[in-house]
Formats: structure tokens, sequence, C-alpha cells
């Protein structure tokens, strides 16, 4: 993963110019702006804009995509494949598996925007004191963070679900520590190279609070390959959260909820091959796409934009 490059301070900026807004907003304003230039370029860019844009609206407005109940079927359209009037099929209650599928998307994404929030927050907050303080809190924090790393993933967030409940809550909550040590040696890495840096030096010289260097010159340069490798994060967060509400850890049916909706058809692979193969392309898509997103906010040509 490239790293965004540090922006030194102009004569007369180290300390006495307002910040423009909050650190975290300028820094996914400036990625945001820098993706859609990239996108008129970048055909396959696009296409996975407007996937991810598409889960956005179903996640949001659902009802905007489809007029059929989730949760209510009908006797008669039951197990039927894709057609004009079902574009995903029926499942085995009658039900639209579109519609379920759309409406699981809030489900999931939920799970996933508070996993990545969590594993961010938390992390950052490590990494930043790791790479800033230093020394012996920083052996710590970091020997910490090796233990998280060496224990598979998938493990750390069962053991959190035993200890939590079951629930989408607690599966976000366990996917979200099991990214934090990611995001804590990324968040030290960016710290450790912009506190050694010339303006930070001069800045501390000039009699600036130790604090204020942090809040207006650290943070800010160090949130863009943040903002980076949360995007990258999101396409794990989506497997992890959907494999583990597919092994029976989520809501209880018949709740609409990606991973679960892939479980619910493992019964009629034979006789019904859409209820697990349409639910897993969107997943499989959506994935794609924001490591599409992903791999263009750290790639060359959005450094080139």
């Amino acid at each position: 993963m490239s790293s965004i490059g540090v922006t030194e301070p102009r004569d007369g900026d180290l300390a006495d110019r307002p910040s423009r807004g909050p650190a975290a907003v300028r820094a996914a304003g400036d990625l945001a702006s820098r993706l859609a230039r990239a996108a008129l370029r970048q055909p396959g860019l696009s296409l996975a804009v407007i996937v991810l844009a598409v889960i956005a609206l179903a996640a949001l407005f659902p009802e905007l995509l489809t007029s059929y109940n989730p949760i209510r079927g009908q006797g008669g359209a039951r197990l039927k494949p894709p057609s004009a009037e079902h574009r995903f099929g029926t499942d085995q209650m009658g039900r639209d598996l579109f519609t379920r599928v759309v409406y699981g998307t809030r489900q999931s994404l939920k799970a996933v925007v508070l996993a990545v929030g969590i594993g961010m927050l938390v992390g950052c907050g490590i990494g930043l004191a790791a790479g800033y303080v230093g020394r012996w809190v920083d052996d710590i924090l970091m020997r910490l963070m090796d233990v998280l790393l060496s224990v598979p993933m998938l493990l750390i967030s069962l053991a959190i679900i035993n200890a939590l409940g079951f629930g989408m809550v607690n599966i976000a909550i366990a996917v979200g520590i099991g990214s934090v040590a990611g995001f804590a040696r990324v968040t030290r890495a960016q710290v450790l190279k912009i506190r050694s840096g010339a303006f930070v030096e001069a800045t501390l010289f000039a009699g600036i609070s130790r604090l204020t260097v942090l809040r207006r010159h650290i943070i800010p340069n160090a949130l863009g390959p943040v903002v980076v490798l949360a995007t990258l994060e999101l396409g794990w967060a989506i497997l992890s959260v959907s494999a583990l509400s597919f092994l029976g850890f989520g809501p209880p049916p018949p709740t609409p909820e990606w991973g679960l909706l892939v479980a619910g058809g493992r019964d009629y692979m034979t006789a019904a091959w859409w209820l697990t193969t349409m639910p897993g392309l969107v997943i499989l898509a959506t994935v794609l796409a924001a490591n599409r997103v992903a791999q263009s906010l750290s790639g060359r040509e959005m450094s080139a934009s």
C-alpha cells in the first residue's frame, strides 16, 4: 500500500494558521475529489463506484428499489427461478429474494461500518500513542498488537462473540477488534515518519505545545493512508460479518441479512441454486468494488490526479 505524501507547512504556518475543519473530514474530502477525477479516466473504477452507490442506496432507501415485502411471502410463488417478475427468484416461503437482499443490505452494512469504525478509532488511538509518545509506551502497545496479529482473526471474533453473545452488534464489535492491529501499525508508521520531519521539529523548537503539534500537523498528515486502509478493510469486514452470520451468530430468521440468506439456501442447492448464488454474487460484487476503490485511492492513478 503506497502512502500519501506528507505536505510540509509554509512559513508562518507552524501554529497560528486556523484549522480548516476536522482533519478526518478534510482527508476524506481530498481523497473523494481525487477518486472522482480518477473515475472519469478508469471505466473499471467508475463501475466500482456505481456498484457501491447502488449498495448505499439499498441500505438507505430500500423501498425505492423494490415494492415487495421482505418478510411475508406468497403461497403460490415458492421456489420460482429468476424472472422479470422476481429478478433473483423466490425462496421456499414464496418471498422475493431480490427484496430480501435489498433489505438485508442495511443489516449487513450497519455491522460493517460499525466494525470498521471501531477498528479505526481504537487502532488509530493506539498507533498515535505508540508513535508519538514512544519509549516504553510504544514497546508495550506494539507487543500487544503483535499478539493480536499472531492469532487468526476468525478465532478472535469467535471468542469475542461467545463472550458477548449473538447478534449483529456483537459481530461488529468482534470484527472491529480483529482489525485494530492493522490500523495501529499503519498509524504508528505514519506518525513516526511525520514526527521526524523538519517542520515538526521546527514547530516544537518554536515552543508550540506537543498537543497542538499532534492536532494540527501529525493527525491531518497521517489520516490519508488510514482512510485508504479503512476503504480496504470494508471488503474484509463484509466477508467476515457475512461469514459469522452464515455460521449462525447473527440475527435469527426471518431477518434478511446477506450471510443468513446464503445459509438459508444450503438445503436447496440442487433444486434452487439461486437462493445461495444471488446473495453470494452481491457480496462478491460489493467486496470487489470496495477493493477496487481502495486500490485506486492508494495507486498511481490517484497520485497522478
